[in-house]
């Protein structure tokens, strides 16, 4: 019996994306994510950030419309990347992060204006992409 025959009963390999190397680098070059969302705007990292703040800040509709935006993005970018649906997306890897935090952002939005039903299935979701995410992001927080 195969390997491959053996990797396909365990499900699909994880879903890795690519790091955002430059979004990083002007990150920590001290550049705010509100200027570098608008020539960035498929880092799902940039609106997680975006959704953080605005949380932080109180704006919760906001930060609930930021944290969509990045979890679409993610979405986009998971899909381009080989991802159908299921499988692994581990917060380890450290290209996979602005999606999980966007996801959990959105999760924690949903929770905070009533949107009950919403914020079960992102944790849900959250919890099936990396079992460790929600523990490790809030950590990051």
């Amino acid at each position: 019996m195969s390997d491959d025959f053996r990797k396909n009963l365990l499900g699909p390999e994880p879903t890795l994306l690519p790091a955002e190397e430059e979004v990083q680098a002007r990150l920590d070059a001290g550049d705010e994510a509100v200027d570098l969302a608008a020539a960035n705007p498929t880092s799902s990292l940039l609106w997680a950030i975006l959704a953080d703040e605005a949380f932080a800040e109180g704006r919760t509709i906001e930060s609930y419309a930021y944290a969509r935006t990045g979890y679409h993005r993610g979405l986009d970018s998971l899909r381009r990347n080989g991802w159908r649906g299921v499988g692994e997306v581990p917060y380890s890897h450290e290209g996979n992060r602005g999606f999980l935090r966007a996801l959990y952002a959105l999760g924690r939005a949903a929770g905070a204006i009533g949107e009950a039903d919403e914020a079960e299935r992102i944790a849900t979701f959250l919890n099936d992409s990396d079992p460790a995410a929600t523990a490790a992001i809030e950590a990051a927080l």
